[in-house]
């Protein structure tokens, strides 16, 4: 062998050795990413979906206000699921829905198609779907008739679309489980939700009161998720204030203030992981930068720029395919395939009667405070409004809310320190309220009381100072009067015994008691306890009251701390409107002032003692890894229900006329500079066509180089607004405006907006198609 023989040998040698000691180095970094893992107490999945719904004809949910149609949308609504699970043992999945509240058949529904997907992985006792509570939101997806009187009945639409959407949500957050960690963190926010009800509350004993600085609570309590591999994916908090920023005249599809704070967060994340800005994102008009607005503009001369943008005029609308709104989708652009998305949830807590108007309620007449015992203005309630902190502009105020409660759940994601450690486990029971018997402490005696079928007072027809209703009704009203008991009558007479079981609130409606067509309201109600290590759920099918909320925790805290398995670290939140719904929650003290909250408490004077009965009983078989009786299963409405709302037959266009051509177009030669309205104008078509879902129906779009149009902004931004209207009710034509408020943060340069949208022909044919308005140049 020479020298050159021997030579390639050794060569042969050295690469062959090299690549044994790679294949061991690798070997030795898998070993220590699998032991990693194994030391991970939770596996962890965050998943997120759009459930924005029929954006036109629907009755919005929340204010039962007739005149309230969804006519567009101010930004998108979304589910949003965490699951946590022991490597080999239970898992809980909780969903947080940008809707008005949780709907008992959509729960049904939903675990239907998860036992079909997974068996008995995800089950009625361990997933929770809990509401934010925006009145922004279509209604038509619960199943008693009390709450589907005002949207004509069942809107099919409305129920698929929030189905379809918490089911991809756990779908997603399921195919995301990774070995993680989870820390909890909670501070006071001070300044985004005032009581409503203070004369109501301060019929709570002086001594309780004493206990509290404040008559609302203060505290967000926050979960930080982080991946062991990518790191914070994810943050979920309770805060309790209403989904009420938004004004019951509004008629653009909303989140309100806590969706509004989720797309700040989700947003503030995404720029703090690229590493353009690491602190809270927002400009001088508190619009979060968006990661594709940071683009540098290759343009620096204006004449260059207006000659530029006349270029580019407005096209006639053409065809489209669906994918197209889907692809040009800002925030579907940001999303990496082998990444796990940021999900961030701003849950609902005990909002009974906490209004994020915090500025109070005065007479839209005289500009005076309201009467404070009934909220009226010379005797009239609705005359009554709250201010919100941007009044009088309801998009402000809903900015504001948002923004705060978004800095603070920042401030404690960056503090979160504690982590949480012990084990999963969850308990769920259904109960009668309408006839649950329940044992209470009076006079130093016991004494067994009952709750009562649902009914309503007549406070409850006087609204709140959030949204106020109609005729001679007043919050405080616990006589009622003769003409309204005789309207009442027609519907159905309480009995005696009822109107005894819920004194002192005088019966408006007997709900309770109404079976036609079908039900009117639930009887049978679930409850359910979450534990996550030190951090437990209470997930309740109402709006508390503060001090119902307050005396909810403190009974199962006492419960759990009296368990070395727990002790004195225990971390206790309510989801509120959480699995079905079921109205107020008020404490039997506030229950006798009838305000608003009491005369909606359906179940009677002793409701919430029922609650807290039977949430101990639930704390204790958890403590006792005892299982609990399932109780009586709700009933399934699904075949009975009825819908009144017409379809969409045809859309239209006048002769010549293409669906997305401009009727009003952005003038010739035109600039315009931060912080100022861009309004367009499309020939459009009903948005219940098609829906969008995970996709939009506005866009801006901004020029990069010569001919490439880059997506900008779309229509789940908080500073881009599509509504839509028809010219008459029953006009076959219709008309989509898109107006853009340019944040601080837009970068110069060229810009359009485009819509798109769906027609349906005559022959039932659903054709998408687009539509751009002429360009225009964004100056400093």
């Amino acid at each position: 062998m020479g020298f050159s023989s021997l030579s390639h040998l050794n060569g042969w040698w050295a690469c062959t050795a090299l690549r044994v000691l790679t294949l061991i180095a690798l070997l030795l970094v898998m070993k220590s990413d699998i032991v990693v893992y194994s030391d991970s107490d939770y596996l962890i999945g965050l998943g997120s979906y759009d459930i924005t719904g029929p954006a036109a004809d629907v009755n919005m949910e929340g204010y039962s206000n007739m005149d309230q149609v969804a006519s567009g949308i101010h930004f998108r609504l979304r589910a949003r699921a965490f699951i946590v699970a022991e490597p080999n043992g239970k898992r809980v999945a909780f969903v947080n829905l940008d809707a008005c509240m949780a709907s008992q058949l959509v729960k049904i529904k939903v675990i239907e198609r998860l036992n079909a997907r997974y068996g008995d992985l995800y089950t009625e006792k361990n997933v929770a779907i809990s509401g934010i509570h925006t009145h922004a939101g279509p209604g038509g997806y619960l199943q008693y008739v009390v709450y589907l009187v005002t949207s004509l009945g069942f809107v099919r639409q409305s129920f698929d679309v929030i189905v379809d959407g918490i089911e991809k949500s756990i779908i997603q957050a399921h195919e995301n489980l990774r070995p993680g960690s989870i820390f909890v963190n909670k501070g006071e926010l001070l300044d985004a939700g005032a009581n409503r009800s203070p004369s109501a509350y301060l019929n709570n004993p002086a001594a309780e009161r004493s206990k509290y600085k404040y008559n609302v609570d203060k505290e967000m309590t926050l979960l930080k998720f982080v991946d062991d591999q990518w790191g914070p994916v994810g943050s979920f908090n309770w805060f309790a204030t209403h989904g009420t920023s938004m004004s019951r005249t509004n008629l653009l599809i909303s989140g309100d203030n806590k969706g509004a704070a989720a797309r700040f967060m989700e947003d503030w994340f995404e720029h703090q992981s690229s590493g353009r800005k690491a602190t809270v994102g927002f400009e001088d008009d508190g619009h979060p930068r968006r990661i594709s607005n940071i683009i540098p503009s290759p343009h620096d001369n204006h004449h260059e720029l207006l000659e530029l943008a006349a270029s580019f005029q407005s096209p006639p609308g053409r065809p489209a395919i669906r994918a197209s709104s889907v692809a040009r989708r800002v925030r579907g652009a940001l999303w990496q395939v082998d990444k796990p998305r940021f999900v961030s949830a701003f849950c609902q807590s005990n909002c009974g009667d906490v209004s994020p108007n915090v500025l109070g309620a005065f007479c839209i007449d005289t500009g005076l405070r309201c009467d404070f015992n009934h909220s009226t203005c010379g005797g009239k309630n609705e005359l009554c409004y709250g201010r919100g902190p941007g009044y009088p502009d309801e998009f402000e105020s809903t900015r504001i809310i948002g923004e705060r409660q978004f800095r603070k759940a920042v401030d404690l994601f960056n503090g979160a320190s504690e982590q949480i450690k012990g084990k999963i486990d969850f308990r769920h029971a259904f109960l009668n309220f309408s006839q649950l018997e329940v044992t209470i402490n009076k006079g130093g005696a016991s004494e067994t009381v009952k709750t009562c079928p649902a009914a309503m007072g007549f406070a409850f027809a006087a609204g709140t100072t959030d949204g106020p209703g109609a005729f001679d009704f007043k919050q405080g009203d616990d006589k009622g009067n003769p003409f309204w008991k005789l309207v009442r009558n027609v519907l159905k007479t309480p009995t005696s015994e009822q109107v005894k079981c819920q004194q002192p609130k005088p019966i408006l409606v007997d709900i309770g008691e109404m079976k036609l067509p079908y039900d009117w309201a639930p009887s049978v109600l679930p409850i359910q306890i979450f534990r996550i290590g030190q951090f437990v759920i209470l997930s309740v099918p109402a709006e508390f009251t503060t001090m119902a909320g307050r005396r909810l925790r403190d009974a199962v805290r006492t419960v759990l701390s009296n368990s070395k398995d727990f002790g004195a670290n225990i971390h206790v939140v309510i989801a509120g409107l959480t699995n079905t719904y079921s109205q107020y929650v008020t404490t039997f003290e506030e229950y006798q002032a009838q305000r608003y909250e009491g005369a909606s408490t359906l179940y009677g004077p002793h409701t919430l003692s029922a609650y807290i009965q039977e949430f101990q009983k639930l704390a204790n078989a958890l403590l006792r890894g005892q299982p609990v009786e399932p109780g009586p299963q709700p009933p399934n409405l699904l075949e009975k229900q009825i819908s009144l709302l017409p379809p969409v037959v045809v859309d239209g266009t006048p002769l010549g006329v293409n669906f997305g051509d401009v009727i009003t177009d952005i003038p010739k030669n035109s600039t315009f500079r931060r912080g100022e309205m861009v309004s367009v104008k499309f020939w459009s078509a009903c948005p219940r066509n098609d829906l969008m879902t995970e996709g939009t129906f506005a866009l801006v779009e901004v020029l990069q180089d010569k001919d490439n149009w880059v997506p900008a902004y779309d229509d789940d931004d908080f500073c881009l607004r599509f509504k839509w209207s028809r010219p008459s009710r029953f006009s076959l034509r219709s008309e989509a405006t898109i107006e853009w408020r340019i944040p601080q943060s837009a970068s110069l340069g060229v810009y359009r907006i485009r819509h798109f949208g769906a027609s349906k022909s005559l022959l039932g044919s659903i054709r998408h198609f687009t539509g751009s308005s002429s360009a225009f140049v964004l100056a400093a």
